[in-house]
């Protein structure tokens, strides 16, 4: 079976694709920017605009199910004449190409819907206009690190110790797990369980939007959050504070707060779709599925704040020579300050950690291997060309500290830090440090270089 995901570069769209090419599934990943779709064994990029009908067609000859997980949203005040525009030329492009069956997700809510809740619910019908049958899933919050809502929930939550919000904080949601709905959209393709139609998807747990609010502060660890109601304050006020505390795209925002006023619950008492993953499980696995991916991800990750994770990075030339000399400097990590370069700083680091409860002690291990305590840290991933460490004993959250040797035709040392912050204190340090990271960064890494010219050297000498 050949299987198209329009909107393959976003958040949901990234999960689907990942999950149907491990089970060997032929994708195609449709979106505009090639370089944003996800990769695997199985999937094929196809760079397409859905609005060029024509193209889309050629496109979606011999697929037999075709997701649409596009949202014009982020586009502006008018993404609602954008979506229909979308929806009309997808519709064509997938009756001209015979396409079986077109899965779209969409959104819960009834009675008088939000300009985005409308919206969504309108693309449903009309993708289905041109005939081919139409599996429309709605669900409302989405609990996975990079959705939206969450990330909403996320940035609220760990910022705010006090919340001044409206009457949308009692508004009742039932969020779902992002395996629950990954899961949910698989099945919808199965076209002998699943017949065409509207099909509500949720979460074992209906809560208000403040029970869940409460319910991430509880597992992330921090202290009740104190939530005042103010009776006048509109989501559309509420929208500007939003936006000075979280580092979400304020158009997408927007319309997600406006839409706060909307109940989003499953009413359908029947359904082939079963989600059994609590809200706690749900925020206990997304928080521990993005520090795994950590180990890796890093070394990649682009300066700023994404999903919560605060990173800087500086990158050093080497000279080629000097490659061997700094794959061994990363095998004598441990129980040694001058490693991480001006050592100084670090003793300030320790013992600015010390006020807040923290034991920070060096140590080396007896092999420097996934796993092994270095430091205060752990060793999170190695091999010849990069080491990442990672700490959860930092008073203001979870800390990734990583190096990689690139040995490209312009050999350079790659440095990366990374902090998840926790809570308002979290915060707070990262911002307070950061201008003294651009400076401390550079000279660990030059540091760095200086030392692998130093073992290069002694190498060769050695050798001779």
């Amino acid at each position: 079976m050949t299987v198209a995901v329009a909107g393959a570069s976003g958040y949901v769209g990234h999960k689907l694709v990942e999950s149907l090419d491990a089970d060997g599934v032929s994708v195609l990943a449709l979106g505009r920017n090639s370089a944003k779709l996800p990769d695997g064994d199985n999937v094929r990029h196809c760079p397409v605009d859905v609005g060029d009908t024509e193209a889309l067609t050629e496109v979606l000859a011999g697929v037999e199910t075709a997701y649409y997980l596009v949202h014009a949203m982020a586009g502006g005040s008018d993404f609602e004449e954008k979506d229909r525009a979308l929806a009309r030329s997808f519709a064509d492009a997938a009756a001209a190409a015979g396409v079986d069956r077109i899965v779209y997700l969409g959104g819960l809510g009834a009675d008088e819907l939000s300009p985005h809740l409308a919206s969504r619910q309108e693309v449903g019908m009309l993708l289905a206009e041109t005939g081919v049958p139409v599996v429309e899933l709605r669900a409302a919050v989405i609990i996975g690190s990079g959705s939206i809502s969450f990330e909403m929930l996320r940035y609220l939550t760990e910022r705010l110790p006090v919340m001044v919000c409206p009457k949308w904080v009692t508004t009742t949601v039932q969020p779902i797990a992002e395996s629950d709905l990954v899961a949910s959209l698989r099945l919808a393709a199965d076209q002998e369980r699943v017949g065409a139609g509207v099909h509500e998807v949720g979460g074992p747990d209906v809560l208000t939007y403040e029970e869940l609010m409460q319910l991430y502060a509880k597992v992330r660890g921090l202290p009740r959050r104190r939530v005042v109601r103010v009776p006048y304050l509109s989501p559309g006020l509420s929208s500007y504070w939003v936006h000075l505390v979280t580092p979400v795209d304020k158009a997408v925002s927007s319309s997600l707060i406006d839409s706060l006023r909307n109940d989003v619950v499953v009413t359908q008492v029947e359904s082939p779709f079963t989600a059994r993953v609590s809200m706690v499980e749900a925020i206990e696995h997304t928080l521990d599925d993005q520090r795994e991916r950590m180990a890796t991800d890093v070394l990649d990750a682009d300066n700023g704040v994404h999903d919560g994770v605060f990173t800087l990075s500086t990158s050093v030339d080497m000279d080629p020579s000097e490659a061997q000399g700094a794959r061994l400097d990363l095998s004598r990590c441990g129980n040694n300050l001058h490693w991480y370069g001006w050592a100084w700083a670090w003793v300030l680091r320790i013992w600015l950690g010390k006020l807040f409860g923290e034991k920070l002690v060096l140590q080396k291990p007896d092999d420097v291997v996934v796993g092994a305590a270095v430091d205060w840290w752990t060793i999170a991933s190695i091999d010849d060309h990069h080491i990442v460490l990672y700490t959860d004993k930092w008073f203001c959250g979870e800390a990734w500290l990583g190096y990689r040797i690139d040995v490209s035709t312009s050999p350079e040392l790659r440095q990366v830090g990374a902090l998840r912050s926790r809570g308002l204190l979290g915060w707070a340090y990262w911002r307070a440090v950061y201008p003294v990271h651009l400076v401390v960064f550079r000279v660990m890494a030059r540091k760095q270089t200086r030392r692998a010219h130093a073992l290069a050297r002694a190498v060769r000498d050695k050798a001779a």
